[in-house]
């Protein structure tokens, strides 16, 4: 009101203008209630602890979706009969961003405070919503049934062939394998992937590479299953049954950089690099920073920088020198809210076995069951430890001395552990190796030694069998740095077969089977069903050598003179090589073995190949540009093991009809290949035919029309010739 007139002063009330006095006073409402959440189910406290669990609740919050306002938490105080304030059992909280809200909901509605309080969290526009619904029910409407197509489709081949993905230049194609003849393609697509291509477990799933993030392919038409926004990544992994994947991106996660709607990241998230999804829905479970060691800036990733346990049950990083975290899934926490101190805690991996499911160890272990090792320190020497999950109880222990390193090597049935342990002399002038073995079939898990005058560079268990393969050397050209430009040196190696000798059952133990001397291979490749080994040497500049060994070969002569012994069927049975050979991989049949030259490790001669167990080669194909090729994973046999044994009694009776199809399938090849010779002439001498009358025609019109020189009037000549047959001279008296 500013100039009062007070000769004027109005008759009413209403006259008055208070206009300028609501405008300096005026309050803005906000009606954007998104940023806040309804959390009910709290404890019900007074106030002597009610500063206590705000400040829990706090950091609960703060962690699990993000910043909170300054005061944005509120719980209702209300007394009591007896007169003293005590909280209602929900509260209310205001986040800086809606983003953080929505993530509160996501990941910490269900949460379990305590055995006896689980948090229940909604958003506050919710409850409205939820009050002003209809109470009349109106049934939802049903969107027709979609079938969706068969993702495991490609196990119902007739022929049992198996599946491979090829990757050359900017083509990823699918073929099956066809033994000797060219491969059959399936699908092709170009720029499919912009770095490389791998499978999930189970063959379930193709997975590609973008800018954006990951998708996943599949079924006959090769369609987009899911997709999986993580910008800039670089590495994946599958669990064990195909249920989840971790993603890596060397880019932190940075909202700023990504669109407002289409991600599923929140405040939570921003600065992390590693992500775990749920594939069956595509959602995002839970995002970690990359730990670091303590003091230490990180240079390379631990990949897979999470380990799953066979059950899917757990995971489990290492934070190298400080402590294990081990985690619960779906729900993504840490078992028991804590992770394991394990001072100078170096490695870990979980046993391939599932707790209980294995008759053998079932009686041993009753929890999943995961190996770690820590370094001397101090006076506290190197240990290598058994512990069970969830209960971290340590079920075996052995101290270690001298020690450089240490590597775990688990059998596939979880049955064995085997431990390379690189050892120094008290000088620490030279290295060598012992191998300590934990029996987990047994009871109280004894631990056996066994002494090697040389360093282990390979060690492989047999699949499903207690036998494993070493390769070690002696080489003085071992551990030296190759000079710069030029490739490592080629190293004299030894290959040590090893068996459980169970002859003396109060001194049983593993033997050395036989031992290969003067050879040169550096990596070890079991049959995945066993019994066949490839001993290869690989990534050489000199040495391209392939050797297919035979462990349990049976010859066909019965003389009393053969060799005896445990090491006498280990045969060689080819031994072939591969150019620039840098990787060798088993079929899932353990029928056929691929040895390729990629171009992301050698320079020319790109290709692969395809030789059946016994070394003898299939098909070869050498191809531009050639990157990967990738064998399509099997999910394990429904058959039971008596199902199994039937179909072995009658094998006999099951390669009849197996050679019957392969002799029809060649001679259909054979009748094929005919009828397109026959064909192809057939089109040449046609179309010979029709330029020849086409060229007779041009001729005509051009008045050059190529006649006879005889016209027609032709002559017939006889040539007598003749030819002595045999000639004879005699000297008459």
């Amino acid at each position: 009101m500013p100039g009062i007139d007070w000769k004027n002063l109005p008759e009413r009330e209403e006259d008055i203008d208070f206009s300028d006095i609501y405008e300096k006073h005026q309050v803005t409402v906000k009606n954007d209630f998104d940023s806040i959440i309804v959390v009910d189910g709290a404890p019900i406290v007074d106030e002597a602890k009610e500063e206590k669990l705000l400040t829990v609740l706090t950091k609960l919050f703060t962690k699990g979706a993000g910043e909170i306002k300054e005061n944005g938490i509120w719980m209702p105080m209300t007394p009591n009969d007896e007169g003293k304030k005590t909280s209602s059992g929900y509260l209310f909280i205001d986040f800086k961003s809606a983003e953080s809200a929505h993530a509160a909901v996501k990941n910490l509605d269900g949460h379990k405070l305590s055995k006896t309080v689980t948090l229940s969290v909604n958003k506050f526009t919710d409850v409205e919503k939820y009050s002003d619904m209809n109470e009349e029910y109106v049934e939802p409407e049903i969107e027709p049934y979609t079938p969706r197509e068969h993702l495991k489709s490609y196990m119902m081949d007739p022929q049992a062939r198996d599946q491979f993905v090829m990757y050359r230049g900017d083509d990823v194609s699918i073929f099956w394998n066809r033994k000797t003849d060219t491969p059959e393609h399936v699908y092709s697509r170009t720029n499919w992937t912009e770095t490389y291509v791998q499978w999930s477990p189970k063959g379930t799933y193709l997975s590609t590479f973008h800018t954006q993030g990951i998708a996943l392919w599949g079924g006959p038409s090769w369609n987009k299953i899911v997709r999986f926004v993580h910008p800039g990544v670089k590495l994946i992994d599958f669990s064990p049954n195909e249920r989840y994947l971790v993603t890596w991106s060397n880019e932190p996660i940075s909202l700023a950089r990504l669109p407002e709607t289409g991600h599923p990241y929140s405040d939570y998230d921003e600065g992390n690099q590693v992500v775990i999804w749920d594939i069956k829905t595509g959602n995002l479970l839970r995002s970690f920073p990359i730990t670091q060691t303590a003091g230490e800036e990180q240079k390379t990733v631990r990949w897979p920088m999470f380990k799953w346990s066979a059950s899917e049950k757990f995971f489990a990083r290492v934070v190298p020198g400080q402590q294990i975290s081990i985690y619960e899934a779906p729900s993504m926490g840490l078992v028991g809210k804590k992770s394991i101190k394990l001072p100078g805690v170096v490695d870990f991996d979980w046993s391939p076995a599932k707790s209980g499911e294995n008759n053998e160890i079932k009686a041993y272990q009753k929890e999943e069951v995961l190996a770690y090792w820590t370094p001397e320190i101090g006076n506290q020497p190197a240990r290598v430890c058994l512990m069970s999950v969830p209960s971290k109880e340590v079920i075996a222990t052995k101290n270690l001395f001298n020690v450089s390193e240490c590597k775990l090597y688990w059998q596939n049935q979880g049955h064995f552990l085997a431990v390379k342990v690189d050892r120094h002399t008290k000088t620490k002038k030279s290295v060598f190796s012992n191998i300590e073995i934990f029996h987990v079939n047994q009871k109280n898990i004894p631990v056996e030694t066994i002494e090697l005058k040389d360093p282990i560079i390979a060690l492989s268990w047999e699949p499903y069998g207690d036998r494993f393969a070493a390769i070690t050397t002696n080489d003085p050209n071992f551990g030296t740095a190759p000079v710069h430009g030029q490739p490592a040196a080629t190293l004299k190696t030894e290959v040590k077969f090893f068996y459980l000798d169970e002859s003396k059952k109060a001194n049983s133990g593993f033997k050395v089977m036989k031992t290969l001397e003067k050879e040169t291979a550096n990596y070890l490749f079991w049959s995945p069903k066993g019994h066949h080994i490839v001993l290869a040497t690989l990534r050489s500049s000199s040495v391209y050598d392939l050797k297919f060994y035979d462990i349990d070969f049976k010859p066909l002569s019965t003389d009393k003179k053969d060799a005896k012994g445990p090491g006498a069927n280990i045969q060689l049975l080819s031994t072939q090589e591969h150019y620039g050979v840098s990787d060798v991989e088993w079929d899932p049949t353990g029928r056929y073995v691929v040895t390729g030259s990629s171009m992301w490790r050698q320079s020319g001669d790109h290709g692969f190949s395809i030789w059946d167990f016994k070394g003898q080669l299939l098909f070869k194909q050498n191809i531009e540009n050639f990157k990967q090729f990738l064998w399509r994973p099997r999910p394990a046999s429904l058959l039971s093991a008596e199902q199994k044994k039937k179909i072995k009694k009658n094998l006999r009776q099951y390669s009849k009809q197996f050679d019957e199809e392969d002799l029809a399938m060649g001679d259909a090849n054979a009748a094929k290949l005919l009828a397109e010779r026959r064909k192809a002439i057939e089109e040449w001498y046609a179309w010979r035919k029709a330029t020849e009358a086409k060229l007779e025609e041009e001729r005509k019109a051009l008045g050059k029309e190529v006649k006879l020189a005889d016209e027609g009037k032709s002559e017939v000549v006889e040539e007598w010739v003749e030819e002595v047959i045999e000639e004879k001279e005699e000297i008459l008296d």
